[in-house]
């Protein structure tokens, strides 16, 4: 490893004990390492706005900061055990090839703020993500409640045949779901959409710092201005955007729920893409829907995530190295999350129902709840309707296209409101500028 940044003359470092304190930073910081390079330009800037830096030092700087992203995106730079963690090896290189300028680039600034402000652009970028994915998946999702409006599906409750519902039904129920979790991602974005840098350690430097370009440079919505809440900041902002991809994830999880439910031989109602399935190792016989198995486990990596960093904020003001820990438990949360969101928009598109399959699972007595609301509206008490219809004697082979027509509450199969989803849909679609 190379010098330290915070080594001191006549200061021997225990390598266990090194190797503990750096933990796997520079391996994760590879995540992050292009934000960190941005925020350095910016940083740079603002430098040479209160002359720290001469303007042929900032072009220099900016120079090899351009070289070294090209470097890290194209293997030819690699962060590894060289150096303490991403920030230290910007600094190295740049003093490296531009001696006095590089070693002026950490004027004004602490590894407390760069590490927030690293994160910070992650963050808003996993969760851009998250949001687009969410309104593809709410697009695929009404597109299909629209095509299937009125295709009869068997409604469950306590996993017992309940009442005859409907495709549309079905479709629109995610639809709407994955409308609010995109929505719940932008807003999350909104709110930590604030820009730490120029805080140092969380009390500010004797430096007239140009926040206000920084702010813009780097695209944030506002200056965080208190620099003791930016240290305060850490480890809550994570958590929000953790709970905005849950709530995708949550989805995600009943959905695959209902498709390992529906898949059954016992239901029948749908076949999976086959790509989405894998084989058995011993059973020549086997399809199994691993892929939908795996989505309904991915809510517990993400769940598991924000509870570790939860568990770390046990903390006063100020900053601590505990914080560090939240790196991975971010990285992996978002990182085994959005990886199964991408996967959820083909799958939906390819998604086969056995129509006859489904009719065929409808029986009379999913008929009785109609037949008692027919009985109140006609007059008869609904808790005197409801016993007379509880009778099997009343229940006959009823008419799914029927039912699902007479069902003209708002929401219901009659009255979907598909309109006002694809109007909420085009409302957060264009607030994710995509």
């Amino acid at each position: 490893m190379s010098d330290l940044l915070w080594q001191k003359p006549g200061v021997t470092v225990d390598a266990a004990i090194q190797a503990f304190l750096a933990g796997d930073d520079v391996v994760l910081d590879r995540e992050f390492f292009l934000h960190d390079i941005e925020a350095s330009r910016a940083h740079a800037q603002g430098l040479a706005r209160i002359a720290i830096l001469a303007e042929d030092e900032l072009a220099g700087i900016e120079r090899e900061l351009d070289v070294l992203a090209g470097d890290f995106s194209a293997g030819r730079f690699v962060l590894d055990d060289r150096y303490e963690d991403g920030h230290s090896a910007i600094e190295a290189r740049l003093t490296e090839r531009l001696g006095d300028a590089g070693r002026r680039i950490h004027t004004g600034r602490s590894r407390n703020d760069q590490v927030l402000v690293a994160t910070r652009l992650w963050l808003k970028a996993q969760l851009a993500r998250t949001q687009a994915l969410c309104v593809e998946v709410a697009g695929i999702a009404l597109d299909r409640a629209a095509a299937e409006r009125d295709v009869p599906l068997p409604g469950y409750t306590h996993l017992q045949r309940a009442v005859v519902s409907s495709l549309g039904m079905w479709w629109s129920a995610w639809a709407e779901a994955f409308i609010d979790n995109a929505a719940r991602a932008r807003d999350t974005l909104a709110w930590i959409d604030a820009n730490p840098l120029g805080s140092a350690a969380g009390y500010g430097v004797n430096l007239p710092l140009d926040r206000d370009h920084t702010t813009a440079a780097l695209g944030f919505g506002r200056m965080q201005v208190a620099a003791t809440y930016a240290q305060l900041s850490r480890g809550k902002f994570e958590m929000a955007a953790l709970e905005a991809l849950s709530s995708a994830m949550l989805d995600l999880r009943r959905l695959a729920w209902d498709l390992s439910l529906f898949t059954a031989a016992e239901f029948g109602f749908v076949a999976l893409p086959a790509q989405y399935t894998t084989g058995s190792s011993i059973m020549p016989n086997k399809r199994n829907p691993d892929v939908i198995e795996l989505m309904r486990a991915t809510y517990a990596s993400v769940a598991a995530a924000r509870c570790e960093i939860e568990q770390l904020l046990s903390l006063p003001s100020g900053y601590h190295r505990d914080l560090q820990v939240s790196k991975g438990a971010l990285f992996h949360g978002f990182g085994k999350g959005l990886q199964a969101l991408a996967l959820l928009p083909d799958l939906l598109r390819n998604l086969d129902w056995n129509t006859d399959r489904m009719r065929g699972a409808l029986e009379p007595s999913m008929y009785a709840t109609d037949l008692a609301v027919d009985m109140a509206r006609e007059g008869v008490p609904f808790r005197d309707a409801y016993r007379q219809a509880a009778d099997p004697a009343r229940w006959a082979e009823g008419d799914p296209a029927a039912s699902l027509l007479a069902r003209v509450s708002p929401g219901a199969a009659a009255d979907p409101g598909l309109e006002v989803l694809r109007a909420r849909l085009v409302d957060v679609q264009g607030m994710s500028g995509s």
